[in-house]
């Protein structure tokens, strides 16, 4: 279910985000405007080139690469997903998730940015506290056949900056989703494994 609705929604600003011409860095005083200017700069870099950028993945990576990216910490995001993992990991390893981890997010749906629609996006009005650490902003994204659907952002303050970690989509959290599959995998073979597995699904990918 999650997969099937971040492809639809997860980076309609994230991812989020989502998150990640780039807009200057945001003041800690508007995370909204993190999620706001994403979805604005994604729908000008789409419009009127949905059909070629299908056509074109290395294009169309590169775009949510260069929204996403500034807007989105990574390792915090790839800390939370490993858990308690992340402690016994190398550095080595910890750089390696980080990227395998980003690269294949990405790459996974690239399919629901070609169906990103302005339109149906509503960022709804802040009300979290933005002199905590951490915040939310919440979405409301209408899908094709009209119905409605909760997305919201988690993000956290980096100095000057929000950065996107996480994305919960219908109450289902893309950070504890992804921990509870990848802890499984770990377990039942190794970090290294899932780390060439994410690897090898990207470079499987980029050559589409």
């Amino acid at each position: 279910m999650i997969n099937r609705m971040m492809g639809r929604s997860g980076l309609y600003g994230l991812m989020a985000v989502l998150s990640l011409g780039l807009v200057p860095a945001v003041s800690v005083a508007s995370p909204n405007v993190v999620i706001e200017e994403a979805v604005s700069l994604l729908a000008s870099e789409l419009d009127g080139r949905k059909e070629a950028l299908a056509e074109d993945r290395p294009a169309l990576y590169a775009i949510i690469d260069e929204i996403l990216l500034p807007r989105f910490d990574r390792q915090l995001a790839a800390q939370l997903v490993l858990a308690k993992h992340w402690r016994t990991a190398s550095p080595e390893q910890q750089q390696r998730f980080i990227d395998a981890f980003y690269s294949n997010l990405l790459h996974r749906y690239a399919d629901g940015v070609l169906e990103f629609d302005e339109d149906k996006i509503e960022v709804l009005t802040y009300r979290g506290d933005d002199t905590k650490r951490r915040t939310q902003v919440k979405t409301i994204v209408q899908l094709d056949d009209g119905t409605k659907v909760p997305v919201n952002y988690d993000l956290v303050r980096r100095g000057e900056e929000w950065k996107m970690f996480n994305v919960t989509i219908e109450g289902v959290s893309y950070i504890r989703n992804f921990r509870a599959e990848v802890d499984s995998e770990i377990r039942s073979s190794s970090l290294n494994a899932v780390i060439e597995r994410l690897e090898n699904e990207t470079e499987s990918a980029s050559g589409e």
